[in-house]
């Protein structure tokens, strides 16, 4: 006879609960189903289990003989199925993460550097997409953690967060404002200026600081990727506000990053995990060295400054 294993699951979940109505609860099913559940299962054994009257639910003698050994069995099956779980991540060849660009291409190629020392035979699959996609490539479950902007979660998503950036005005070194110590949205007034737009999270975070007076700005251009915005500005189309790390690790040698004021903008970035989901072992690994790397070396405040390096 083939062991009904759902019908058993349905048996010990009535019988801990006490109720029809709380174990289908439990298991996310339906009254209907959970007694269809039961009823199959005792037709196949051809005795009765529970004794069900419209007030409460008891065990037959014959559940009260069953009870145990049904629960032996599946704590059994249970601790056998996640023993094989454990090794087969154990034995996972490949991890997916996803990150922010700028993060990614800044920080990553060091913290993966002292991966690889200890997870050499572990492929790396890293998709540098925006905080949005991020965000939807945890819940779909294709990577086990993302690196992005913290912001409100929802209660399925956990939060460790690494360090704060704040955004800056990147524009050209003959530029006016380049010569300033800062600059504030009001000198932006009438300026050209060219908008990340809103998939990046960056835009969310501007409009909301900015509220009614993001109106009074000259946003001409909008584009999807922070390095176009970088690359725009350095052919003089225009002026963008970015985070000050963006600018990090790009070619742009005539731009200049101003901390821009009133009001001063920023974001948090963070590691958000599934909640309850734990990490394959690798990937805890590789968790724990973005934390250290965090740790360790906290990036600088924004400040006035040139570069010759990018996103």
């Amino acid at each position: 006879m083939r062991v009904d294993f759902l019908g058993l699951e349905a048996f010990l979940c009535i019988a801990d609960r006490g109720s029809f109505h709380r174990a289908a609860a439990h298991l996310n099913l339906s009254q209907t189903a959970l007694s269809h559940r039961m009823k199959k299962l005792e037709d196949d054994l051809g005795l009765k289990l529970l004794a069900r009257t419209t007030r409460q639910v008891a065990l037959t003698p014959t559940g009260v003989e069953l009870l145990p050994k049904a629960r032996r069995i599946m704590e059994e099956i249970t601790s056998s199925f996640e023993q094989l779980r454990l090794r087969g991540r154990e034995r996972q060849e490949h991890i997916s993460i996803a990150c922010l660009p700028t993060v990614a291409s800044i920080y990553l190629p060091g913290i993966l550097g002292g991966f690889l020392d200890e997870y050499r035979d572990v492929r790396v699959r890293i998709l540098d997409h925006s905080a949005s996609e991020i965000i939807d490539h945890l819940r779909k479950g294709e990577v086990e953690f993302g690196i992005s902007i913290v912001s409100s979660m929802a209660m399925d998503l956990e939060i460790t967060p690494l360090f704060k950036e704040a955004f800056v005005l990147a524009c050209p070194k003959s530029h006016p404002l380049a010569k300033g110590e800062t600059a504030t949205w009001q000198d932006l007034e009438g300026e050209p200026l060219i908008r990340i737009g809103t998939l990046t999270g960056n835009r969310i975070l501007i409009d909301d600081a900015l509220g009614s007076r993001r109106e009074s700005l000259l946003w001409r251009y909008e584009v999807r990727h922070i390095a176009t915005a970088i690359n725009m500005v350095q052919a003089g189309l225009g002026l963008t506000v970015l985070p000050e790390f963006a600018l990090e690790g790009s070619r742009a040698t005539e731009i200049v990053a101003v901390p821009i004021r009133n009001p001063s903008v920023a974001r948090t970035i963070g590691i958000i995990t599934r909640k309850g989901i734990p990490l394959s072992p690798p990937a805890e690994a590789l968790f724990g060295l973005v934390i250290r790397e965090f740790r360790q070396e906290k990036p600088v405040k924004a400040s006035r400054k040139s570069t010759d390096l990018g996103e």
